[in-house]
């Protein structure tokens, strides 16, 4: 992929970086950014050597949001309806969470509106201390987009979900994660290394039984606990029968560790 692409992808050792690459707009997505992020979420969903995505910007910011002063900056097509577009921008969002492997976001700079919700997409969240974080909709005339009314009710709950909707209020990272909107703060010269060891970590591990975990927690908002155990047990039932749990159990028999193939 060229360098001068609007996202650049890069693929070692089971992780896939994603960058989205507008520096000069602090990543803010115009519809070339929109679709090629939709055929990348798509393509890492198929993929079964992919085994983690790190999702990130480029030039010091993450995704400042829909580009408002490009005409093509909520996708899909020029003279489209604005509901047509929006849906568009949708499919986006639902190609991002049916991604069926761990996602961490990697946010230094500012991660604002839709760029917001491309980081609250994500399985885990890593900032760095200069991180920002802001649900900018309200002041822009606008309502939550980007799956971000249904996400943040689940991440911080509906009261402060709220507060974060009404104000578009600009969070550091650190109001951020006392608010629980991010698994980790790091300092600004550690965030690569520590996103870099999470990924191979998750990498390393057994593909199909983080698929399915992350599934199963996707789905507990939608389930009783009696069908939650019941999920679990067939996804256990699944693992039992790959060849992943038996080198778990020879790897802790032989006191190693063990080396998943996703089968």
């Amino acid at each position: 992929m060229p360098q001068d692409a609007v996202v650049l992808v890069n693929r070692e050792s089971g992780v896939v970086h994603v960058t989205m690459n507008r520096p000069e707009r602090k990543n803010a997505a115009n519809g070339a950014m929109w679709n090629a992020l939709l055929e990348v979420f798509r393509e890492v969903a198929s993929n079964s050597s992919d085994r983690v995505m790190v999702l990130t910007g480029a030039g010091g910011a993450f995704c400042s949001g829909a580009d408002i002063a490009d005409p093509s900056g909520v996708g899909g097509h020029l003279g489209d309806p604005h509901l047509v577009r929006m849906r568009f921008l949708g499919e986006v969002m639902l190609a991002l969470r049916q991604v069926p492997k761990p996602t961490i976001a990697k946010v230094g700079g500012v991660a604002a509106g839709a760029g917001a919700s491309l980081a609250f997409g994500c399985d885990l969240i890593v900032a760095s201390q200069g991180a920002r974080f802001s649900e900018i909709f309200a002041r822009r005339g606008l309502s939550l987009d980007g799956g971000s009314s249904w996400l943040l009710p689940r991440m911080v709950g509906l009261h402060r979900a709220k507060e974060l909707a009404f104000f578009g209020e600009m969070l550091s990272a650190a109001e951020a994660a006392e608010f629980g909107l991010v698994n980790r703060v790091v300092p600004e010269e550690e965030l690569d290394a520590f996103v870099d060891g999470w990924a191979a970590r998750l990498a390393a591990g057994p593909p199909l039984a983080l698929s399915m975990t992350k599934t199963l927690l996707d789905n507990s908002h939608a389930v009783s606990m009696a069908q939650a155990l019941e999920d679990e047990a067939r996804c256990q039932a699944v693992n039992f029968a790959t060849s992943d749990t038996s080198e778990a159990m020879r790897a802790f028999v032989e006191k190693r560790e063990p080396r998943f193939e996703g089968r």
